[in-house]
């Protein structure tokens, strides 16, 4: 009998003990910080939004007369460039560990205009009103109907980036194809949030975003996913642009210590990044404790002043911003197209 009761007893204590313990044990996902997940949605007017459409076609790529890039120690290097269809680098790959220079992801598509020029007035308006995470469908050629995403704006020669989820367009587009963009973004402003401008989200984006953790803190403060931090001190081309709604900005990467510091060498197509001490209200200047926000748009490259590309998202010169690092914020995941 006293053994039976002993049995029992143990029995009795190992199920108090287990119900005491589990909590403790549940599985945690990935460490967060403190009140991550207390953010309210930001609020913006959507129904004020302007839906434009513009189109581009598919850009041939170019050369200047010599194709010589030469590097910050004298190597030349002979690389392909920007333009075209680019097949194996896309939106989620590396746009450091890469033999090109500036080369763009996926599709890049310009408007070269009545005139037939390169920087003509339709370009710049397809550059200027077209935002990441807007709608692209194709129009012309043997992949017409098919449809995906803008995925970045690259300044000088005005090109958008467009990547697309079905990977058997690619083997159906052809240079010249024609594509239509339902351009929704520009003339975004938050209303619950203070000290932020917005200059090339859709909404679209927003959303993902949002569905990523994006939001308002109870301090007030637009809290945004982010892949990387990198510092405003080794920001080369770009600088001096009065505006930043058309083109990008070039991370250098030739300083290997801030490379490794900051896990540069890691930066993707898509990647959504931080920039710390910079802002982009009416241009890029540096200011300290300034925030902005971009994505990655095109690839490394071996001039001296250029780097992967970043598209200007949002900017706080006060630094109502606050990045965390979340290595799933690249338009690949947040759009679905890889």
């Amino acid at each position: 009998m006293m053994k039976f009761r002993s049995v029992k007893f143990n029995m009795v204590f190992c199920v108090l003990l287990i119900m005491a313990v589990l909590p403790a044990m549940t599985v945690k996902g990935p460490a967060r910080e403190p009140g991550a997940s207390s953010v309210k949605p930001v609020e913006y007017n959507r129904d004020r939004l302007v839906m434009m459409a513009v189109e581009g076609e598919i850009a041939a790529p170019g050369f200047t007369e010599s194709p010589y890039v030469i590097d910050p120690q004298g190597k030349i290097h002979v690389v392909p460039g920007t333009g075209s269809i680019t097949y194996n680098f896309r939106t989620g790959d590396s746009a450091v560990n890469i033999a090109g220079e500036h080369v763009e992801p996926a599709v890049s598509l310009y408007n070269l205009g009545t005139k037939g020029e390169r920087s003509s007035e339709e370009s710049r308006a397809l550059n200027t009103l077209a935002c990441i995470g807007n709608r692209v469908r194709i129009l012309s050629g043997e992949a017409k109907g098919a449809e995906g995403w803008v995925i970045g704006k690259h300044g000088g020669l005005e090109h958008v980036m467009v990547d697309f989820p079905d990977a058997q367009v690619f083997d159906k587009l052809a240079i010249g194809d024609d594509m239509q963009i339902r351009a929704y973004g520009l003339g975004m402003e938050f209303i619950n949030v203070k000290d932020i401008k917005i200059f090339s989200a859709g909404p679209g984006l927003v959303d993902a975003l949002t569905r990523a953790g994006m939001g308002v803190t109870k301090e007030g403060k637009l809290r945004i996913p982010v892949t990387h931090i990198v510092p405003a001190k080794i920001l080369g081309s770009g600088l001096g642009s009065d505006q930043v709604y058309r083109g990008d900005y070039d991370i250098q990467l030739f300083d290997k210590t801030t490379v490794n510091k900051y896990n540069l060498d890691t930066l993707r197509f898509g990647d959504i990044v931080a920039i710390i001490d910079a802002d982009h209200s009416y241009g890029r200047i540096f200011l300290t404790g300034a925030v902005s926000v971009g994505v990655i748009s095109h690839s490394a490259s071996d001039i001296a002043g250029h780097g992967p590309g970043m598209t200007s998202l949002f900017t706080s010169p006060s630094g109502n911003i606050e990045p965390v690092i979340d290595a799933g914020a690249n338009l690949g995941k947040l759009l679905n197209i890889r």
